[in-house]
């Protein structure tokens, strides 16, 4: 299984981008799919998750009211809006264990190849 992370770039504060997390297979079709992220030096953080029916999400606290996390049969999406220079960092979507949503990188099985996010300020 692939997952295929999509829609990083440049982009100045406060400015948006729409990430897409594909699968080659129908893994998500059961599954919760997170997106987390990894600044050069720093760990990789928890970003948002969304449960298999898209009915249930959750966000980091940085995340909140800035970001919406989403999913249609084929991909999820991670809507991102007045983007500070903070969220530079490389994107990861992963494929979860179980159906719902999950902060804990521990919970997910198959990770994407990561996009990469620049806000300029």
């Amino acid at each position: 299984v692939q997952l295929q992370a999509s829609g990083g770039g440049l982009v100045q504060a406060g400015g948006s981008l729409r990430l897409s997390c594909a699968a080659s297979r129908r893994t998500f079709s059961n599954n919760g799919v997170g997106w987390f992220r990894q600044a050069p030096g720093k760990d990789r953080e928890y970003v948002a998750s969304i449960n298999w029916r898209g009915t249930d999400t959750d966000y980091a606290d940085s995340a909140k009211g800035r970001f919406t996390i989403s999913r249609d049969n084929a991909k999820v999406y991670l809507q991102m809006n007045s983007l500070r220079p903070e969220d530079t960092a490389v994107y990861y979507c992963a494929s979860a264990l179980g159906a719902s949503t999950s902060a804990n990188d521990r919970g997910y099985r198959y990770w994407g190849q990561g996009t990469q996010v620049t806000v300029s300020s």
